[in-house]
């Protein structure tokens, strides 16, 4: 399939980098740090308690499904208060949780295909996640990264895909949305009125997963993003990156 892309959207966790090895190293760390900081959280909630009172908080604070950040404070001063420590250690905590977080171990072709593709069309980062592109050194790739704790509301709901367009200069069709998560990042695109790509990365067995919907498809699927980079190279050869759009001034926000 061949179609016109001006712009690309692209989620971060698991397209980029696994955050699987990035969420476990996060708990052991913080348990070292909780150890030695907050003892009687740390003997309250070891890992797994510690991660069912995560859950918890998520569960009940759905007005913040959008603001993980915000969630895991919550959870933390949660477990010291209830364990007799002083939850203004929460702060602290969350920023040792925050290094951790933006450690990232890229998969191997990324680097290289972010930036061809980079190099081809403005990409700007859509993500439910709170990393931090500039801290991990790969913001200059990006037109702008839009967080769903900045924007108030997470994939897939479409307003985060039009804020994203608007800001780009581009009508959603013109703009192609890649990820990882069928829901997510191709149906919340898809319904969005963007073009997608699904990114299918082979699992540690080297099998892919099978599309989990009979009723709409995306309009492309790669196991890498290098053969996203080819597709783009192979049917827009003619292609250059256009002029740097006019600086739309990004809404007030925290750090994630």
């Amino acid at each position: 399939m061949s179609f016109p892309v001006s712009a690309i959207t692209l989620d971060l966790d698991d397209t980029l980098w696994p955050f699987a090895p990035i969420g476990a190293r996060i708990e052991r760390v913080l348990d070292d740090w909780l150890r030695r900081h907050c003892p009687r959280t740390a003997e309250r909630f070891p890992i797994p308690a510690m991660r069912a009172l995560r859950e918890q908080v998520f569960a009940e604070r759905t007005d913040l499904a959008h603001d993980f950040s915000q969630l895991r404070r919550l959870s933390l001063a949660r477990a010291m208060e209830l364990s007799g420590d002083d939850p203004l250690h929460a702060d602290t905590a969350f920023e040792v949780f925050y290094a951790e977080r933006n450690r990232v171990e890229f998969y191997d072709d990324a680097e290289a295909a972010l930036a061809r593709l980079a190099a081809r069309v403005p990409v700007a980062a859509v993500s439910n996640g709170n990393a931090d592109l500039a801290v991990i050194g790969i913001g200059h790739h990006f037109a702008f990264s839009l967080g769903a704790r900045e924007h108030g509301a997470a994939k897939p709901e479409p307003s985060i895909f039009h804020a994203a367009c608007e800001r780009l200069g581009h009508a959603p069709g013109q703009v192609l949305h890649v990820g990882d998560h069928a829901d997510l990042d191709v149906v919340g695109a898809h319904r969005a009125g963007l073009r997608s790509c699904w990114l299918n990365r082979p699992g540690g067995d080297g099998g892919i997963a099978r599309w989990p919907h009979a009723d709409l498809r995306p309009d492309l699927e790669f196991p890498t993003l290098t053969a996203l980079a080819d597709w783009l190279d192979a049917t827009q050869p003619a292609l250059a990156r256009p002029a740097p759009l006019a600086a739309t001034p990004p809404p007030e926000s925290c750090p994630a």
